[in-house]
């Protein structure tokens, strides 16, 4: 392939209606916790309820992803991607919009359980229907610019959701009704995509173990542990323990803490925007390895910041500066890579089942990240959470570096699949 071909396949067709559809859907999905949290305080008063109350607004949300999201996958891979995701953008559009009207905080946290199952929904279906419609380095290319899209607006609906809330602590979730005509254009756009479903005759149960066989003979799993071990450090590491160690050790103010934090993303979104391009140059597995091997480089860096002390705030705030930076840089490498190789590996009419599952890995990393570095920092200090970050980000790059460090053949990775889950059904 001339470099010329190499570089056209390695972009993004930002004409198709599959991509344009796709992306728009992931653009609303950072509307669930980003645009929300700011206006949480304000939700607290209004309704004169606890800050553990009004936190779980936030749990809530994630929770139904957690343990839903293989159910919509199964759904999605037997009755087609098109109707999970446009009956997801409706659910989604209006729960949230409803919550504009809600007369008691009851009510606002069953609308978010029923919009985190819809968001789950919008995840998983988005993810699989790439997976069906690229392959390739222009699979990798596509699922980069998604991921580019949650984490710029994971950057910037905090600032939406800020200004909105001035406006009453509601006016945010109006805008989760985009979702609805997003749904119509979603249900014709999206008309002409085929993909394999399960057939009618074959139970849940069958279902379920082709799968299983798929994920085992595939080598997969190992992919699902990366999803996690990379969103707990993120969460927990950088989202949770930075902000603390730049306020306690270097004084910094909430606003330049965020803004420490957001030059993450803003990497996150270059590097997860070039994946296509890396994909072109190295296998997937090499890519996730990578990634972690940023975390470590960047959270080291960051841990070596706090001997500087007090003293040295400027200069300490700086190197932290250039460990996030490796870190987004993590973020932007691994997700992408990840649902890339999932893709490749498994059957398309297995796939949703399989996202489904990295969905789910990717929401317990988040939800637990936080809670585990909190509560170890009150022993360790957030210090030495920060070195045992990257040291554990160094151990997780060498392993996926050893594991996943093998020549790439499709047509061979298929044949063993296939074998797996033939045999599966024949029992």
């Amino acid at each position: 392939m001339s470099a010329t071909a190499s570089t056209e396949k390695a972009s993004v067709p930002w004409r198709s209606p599959v991509v344009q559809v796709v992306l728009a859907s992931t653009l609303l999905a950072p509307l669930g916790v980003p645009l929300v949290s700011p206006a949480l305080p304000v939700i607290r008063d209004v309704f004169g309820v606890t800050d553990a109350a009004a936190s779980l607004l936030i749990t809530a949300y994630f929770l139904t992803g957690i343990v839903l999201s293989p159910f919509i996958g199964m759904l999605a891979d037997r009755i087609g991607r098109r109707r999970v995701l446009v009956v997801s953008l409706l659910v989604f559009g209006l729960s949230g919009g409803a919550v504009y009207v809600a007369a008691d905080f009851a009510t606002v946290l069953a609308l978010r359980l029923v919009g985190g199952t819809a968001a789950a929904g919008v995840f998983i279906t988005t993810v699989t229907i790439i997976g069906d419609a690229f392959d390739g380095v222009q699979r990798n290319a596509v699922l980069g610019a998604n991921t580019a899209l949650l984490s710029a607006g994971a950057a910037a609906f905090p600032i939406v959701g800020g200004a909105l809330v001035a406006y009453g602590w509601n006016v945010p979730f109006l805008a989760y009704l985009l979702a609805v005509p997003l749904a119509v254009v979603a249900w014709f756009a999206l008309a002409d995509l085929e993909h394999d479903t399960e057939p009618e005759d074959e139970g849940p149960v069958r279902y379920l173990r082709g799968v299983a066989a798929s994920l085992v003979a595939s080598g997969t799993v190992v992919y699902y542990v990366a999803t996690f071990a990379a969103e707990f450090l993120f969460f927990g590491a950088v989202l949770t323990t930075l902000p603390f160690l730049l306020t306690g050790t270097f004084a910094l103010t909430p606003l330049l803490v965020g803004l420490t934090l957001t030059a993450a993303e803003v990497v996150a979104v270059g590097v997860s925007a070039a994946n296509g391009r890396f994909a072109a140059h190295a296998s997937n597995g090499t890519l996730v390895a990578a990634g972690f091997a940023c975390a470590a480089v960047g959270l080291v860096i960051a841990w070596g910041a706090t001997g500087l002390g007090p003293a040295s705030a400027v200069s300490g705030v700086l190197v932290v500066g250039v460990g996030v930076l490796f870190v987004g840089a993590s973020a932007g490498l691994v997700l992408p890579s990840v649902d890339a190789e999932v893709s490749r590996l498994v059957p398309t009419h297995f796939r949703a089942g399989a996202l489904s599952l990295r969905n789910s890995a990717t929401f317990l990393g988040r939800a637990a990240g936080p809670i585990v570095f909190a509560g170890v920092a009150v022993a360790a200090g957030y210090a030495t959470l920060l070195l045992a970050a990257g040291v554990a980000s160094l151990v997780c790059a060498v392993a996926l570096a050893v594991l996943t460090g093998r020549v790439v053949d499709d047509a061979a990775d298929e044949a063993v699949v296939d074998e797996a889950v033939t045999a599966s059904e024949a029992r």
